[in-house]
């Protein structure tokens, strides 16, 4: 690595020594620039934060009572002895790539990030920069996602049988993004009842002006008697829980980039997947990357060492980034009693 670099990697997180910032820090600091509102890159315990202004409602509903400031998809912000800008990621709503140029040299960190718009979030714009620090979820040729509108066809099918044989869906996806995704992209058979930890997301974005379809939370007395034919999403964590048996007679399935791999879907004891995810998939990876026309690659969180060795023989300077991001965590251990 050239001395000075932009951007240098700590044990705290990303750091920009000209800017005294972090991006994305998964240790407490005084100033942190957070690309999204997953709880794996918008961690409690920084002094100061910013993001874009779609962003911080879900971030202050999560952490809380903060210190911080929004800034404009596209804004250019000095601070200190680097410009710093945020733009579409197209991970989930309010999501952005951060981009730090210092005399003339850009270096932008992806945050996490897919580039086919879903109709949900603002869709991801590629940036032309020296360095890119990408993020891998999946960064195997394996990954390779099928176009929405099939998946979405594929859902609502699925929805209508299980409809027609008297049985309630319940659809296991993460709270934040990946729920709403789904609930604004398949075509409406039947009413929509939604787990708690999805409601209050779903309420905050709708509240925000993002496009999304009447829900109705299932609290005690909301269930397949009251809503015959429901579609219920909810968090992954409920899926087979007291919560579920609920709605008696039902399907579950789950929606997950994961389900591309026939061994998790085993492992999770599911009949029925559904390959959808808010990640990049490797022709998704391959393409954001050409795109920003940079020379070097780091790549973090996935499949790091075989995606690292693929962009080194197509000729990048490539490397990785050790960080304690994951696959949206924060919904592995989502509240399921109610």
């Amino acid at each position: 690595m050239a001395e000075n670099p932009v951007l240098t990697f700590t044990e705290k997180g990303i750091y920009c020594p000209d800017g005294g910032f972090f991006i994305d820090p998964w240790r407490p600091v005084d100033h942190a620039l957070i690309t999204h509102g997953h709880s794996d890159h918008a961690r409690w315990g920084h002094r100061r934060y910013l993001a874009t202004h779609q962003a911080l409602p879900v971030i202050r509903h999560r952490l809380g009572q903060i210190e911080a400031a929004g800034i404009a998809y596209g804004e250019r912000l000095q601070i200190g002895g680097v410009t710093v800008s945020f733009h579409p990621a197209g991970h989930v709503p309010g999501s952005a790539q951060i981009a730090v140029e210092r005399r003339g040299e850009v270096w932008v960190v992806s945050g996490d990030y897919k580039v086919e718009p879903d109709g949900l979030a603002e869709p991801f714009s590629p940036i032309r920069c020296h360095a890119f620090i990408s993020e891998c979820t999946f960064g195997l040729p394996v990954f390779r996602w099928q176009p929405q509108v099939q998946v979405m066809d594929d859902i609502g099918r699925w929805w209508a049988a299980n409809a027609a044989a008297g049985k309630a869906s319940i659809l296991g996806a993460y709270s934040f993004g990946k729920a709403q995704r789904l609930m604004a992209g398949v075509a409406p058979i039947g009413p929509i009842l939604t787990h708690g930890a999805v409601e209050e997301i779903t309420a905050i974005l709708r509240a925000q002006g993002y496009a999304l379809p009447d829900t109705v939370r299932a609290v005690a007395g909301v269930d397949a008697k009251t809503h015959p034919g429901a579609l219920v999403i909810a968090p992954p964590s409920a899926l087979g829980s007291v919560w579920a048996r609920k709605f008696g007679p039902a399907e579950e399935a789950f929606a997950s980039g994961w389900m591309a791999v026939r061994g998790i879907r085993r492992r999770r004891a599911l009949g029925t997947g559904f390959v959808v995810s808010d990640h990049a998939d490797w022709d998704g990876l391959n393409t954001a990357i050409r795109a920003t026309g940079c020379e070097r690659v780091f790549v973090t969180h996935g499949y790091t060492a075989p995606f690292r060795h693929w962009l080194a023989d197509q000729g990048y300077d490539a490397g990785i980034v050790a960080t304690e991001y994951g696959d949206d965590v924060d919904d592995a251990t989502a509240e399921i009693a109610e």
